[in-house]
């Protein structure tokens, strides 16, 4: 396994066939995920087109992950936590200025600068990156379609493991917001295989 530092994030390439395995090794910690096609940087995740065909917002083992163009990218193989986020965006400076007024200003590291900085050598665009799948995430809506962000309900060692479909273009981060992950950030580590 590979080590992502608190608040810090990667970029890598990932084949079809190849499986990556996202684990959390000390609970309560989110992972953002992001994939562009190697062959057509047009092509990424959509969490839209993951809803539609999921039917729901929350994916597990078995489901897939699909990009812009209806294509699946990845399939969940193994799953031991159970609980993701499909519907937010990666925390980004303007998450902390906005929502976090007491920080305002502030210089705050993001997972959208991680999944930049991590995707750029790839020549992904920052404009590119949108929605992202949140490893561990525990978001919720009430009955008015308020969301809620509650800790993750990940304990140390779960795991989840994606087949990539096609070859891809990954960027991964050890989430940055403070909210999103207890009140603390932590590392997350990461191993491809196949």
């Amino acid at each position: 396994m590979t080590r992502l530092e608190p608040q810090t994030g990667v970029g890598l390439r990932l084949d079809a066939g190849q499986r990556l395995t996202v684990r959390d090794p000390n609970g309560g910690q989110v992972s953002d995920f992001f994939a562009v096609a190697t062959d057509d940087p047009e092509e990424w995740f959509s969490s839209g087109r993951t809803i539609d065909y999921r039917g729901g917002i929350y994916v597990s083992t078995g489901d897939r992950l699909y990009s812009n163009r209806s294509r699946p990218m990845a399939t969940i193989v193994e799953d031991t936590c159970g609980r993701h986020d499909i519907l937010l965006t990666p925390c980004s400076q303007e998450t902390f200025d906005l929502l976090y007024p007491e920080l305002e200003g502030a210089a705050h590291p993001s997972c959208f600068a991680n999944l930049s900085r991590g995707l750029a050598p790839f020549g992904v665009r920052p404009d590119q990156i949108s929605t992202t799948f949140n490893i561990f995430m525990n978001v919720w809506t009430d009955r008015s379609g308020d969301l809620n962000i509650d800790p993750p309900t990940s304990v140390a060692g779960d795991h989840i493991t994606l087949l990539a479909e096609i070859d891809l273009l990954v960027g991964l981060t050890a989430c940055s917001a403070e909210k999103s992950n207890g009140g603390r950030c932590k590392p997350i580590d990461y191993d491809v295989l196949g």
